[in-house]
């Protein structure tokens, strides 16, 4: 990296960074969720706003590069390995029924829907077949940041939310390597072989039992107080830990923040859980804002016509209710509450990442116009800011109502 390089990158995070805790405190004073704050402060700072009118020597000073985006799919791992560490692998494999159905309904019913719908509107099979696949992963980085947020990580709902999001980008990830592998294919979507998709998504899942499996045995038993005696050592080693088994899952076709959960959850029953817990807290301050903001950073508005925004507001109202139905509807039987369920359908509406990837690869294979483009990219920054705000108003209705039932459990005391 030339020096060059090196300053347009720490001056990009130190803006990023700076207009993020600065919309954080605004958007905490106005009640709203902080997590959005960041977003919108990465959307209003980014290269294509505000970000586009300072140039300096013909440059831009903030320029997304890929050492920024690098730095943000770190902060992703790290809010995911702290996502790990509220939930033991007992807890996991208790919820895993409710899990598996919801994470895989979250996919399937968005994939299917999806397929349909743009079919239905003129797309070819292959076309509908990537807008469709952008529809299924789940970011769930937003709903942990709102969940932590009110202190509600270890509720039955986020519990579900946690779990079906991960079973869910694991599906996701298996669809888009198959549908992947399909537009970089001469035959497209006349070449589709059953048995090899079969395979492809059996080895995906397979990869992350084995991940998890060896985390849970493994991992407690490096990262213990009696091998490790340096000040910092616990903290580096665990860092290490999870960062190498984000690296594995990525390198094995997983999403890397798959890796980093299971290595939380393989640290979230041993003795070392308040050190980490408590280090990793303080790492999450800087990277999680730095993630959001990079995210909102990267969305560009400049391009939209009214023919993208009619096909936006189709695809986002397809993403919202997909996921609403697909998740939320099971989610309301295994937690036998139609409020809880609610909550873990709004969870799971946020998009990010994949969408985000299966649009770069339909456009680079020139499967995908620029206009569909655009309008997926649309839809991951606008399910990503309805997500906050509407599980944080649902929360806040259940307060009001928690408040209104102990003010009349009072008054009849008093009578």
């Amino acid at each position: 990296m030339s020096e060059a390089h090196f300053i347009e990158t720490i001056i990009g995070v130190g803006i990023l960074l700076f207009a993020a805790k600065l919309m954080a405190e605004l958007f905490l004073r106005l009640k709203l969720p902080i997590v959005l704050g960041e977003l919108l402060a990465g959307m209003i700072v980014g290269p294509f706003a505000l970000g586009g009118f300072f140039v300096i020597d013909g440059k831009q000073l903030l320029h997304i590069n890929d050492e920024i985006k690098i730095l943000g799919e770190m902060g992703a791992i790290v809010i995911l390995f702290m996502a790990g560490l509220e939930m033991t692998p007992k807890e996991f494999l208790k919820g895993g029924k409710a899990s598996f159905t919801v994470g895989t309904l979250g996919v399937v019913i968005p994939f299917f829907a999806g397929l349909l719908i743009f079919q239905a509107f003129g797309f070819d099979a292959l076309q509908s077949m990537l807008i469709a696949t952008a529809l299924t992963a789940t970011s769930i980085a937003i709903s942990i940041q709102v969940l932590s947020e009110f202190g509600k990580i270890k509720t039955p709902e986020a519990r579900l939310i946690i779990g079906a999001a991960v079973v869910d980008d694991i599906l996701a990830i298996a669809v888009l390597s198959v549908v992947t592998s399909i537009a970089g294919s001469d035959g497209g979507v006349d070449n589709i072989d059953i048995m090899d998709v079969t395979w492809t998504i059996l080895q995906v899942l397979g990869f992350f039992a084995i991940m998890l499996i060896v985390a849970v045995v493994v991992i407690p038993k490096i990262i213990t107080p009696r091998l490790w005696k340096a000040k910092g050592s616990v903290e580096g080693i665990a860092t290490a830990s999870f960062f190498g088994a984000a690296a594995l899952a990525g390198s094995i076709g997983l999403s890397p923040i798959v890796g980093a959960f299971a290595v939380g959850m393989a640290l979230s029953t041993t003795k070392v859980f308040d050190k980490i817990e408590s280090y990793v807290g303080k790492i999450g301050l800087i990277f999680a804002p730095l993630f959001f903001a990079i995210i909102g950073a990267q969305v560009d508005l400049r391009a939209v016509d009214l023919n993208i925004l009619m096909l936006s507001g189709i695809i986002i109202v397809v993403a919202i209710v997909t996921k609403l139905f697909g998740c939320g509807l099971p989610a309301m039987m295994f937690l036998k509450s139609k409020t809880g369920g609610m909550k873990v359908g709004i969870g799971m509406i946020s998009r990010g990442e994949v969408g985000l990837i299966v649009a770069g690869v339909g456009v680079t294979a020139g499967v995908l116009t620029s206009e569909v483009y655009s309008t997926i990219v649309i839809m991951v920054a606008v399910t990503t800011i309805i997500t906050p705000i509407w599980l944080k108003m649902e929360y806040r209705k259940e307060q009001r109502n928690e408040g209104s039932t102990s003010a009349m459990k009072s008054e009849q005391k008093l009578e």
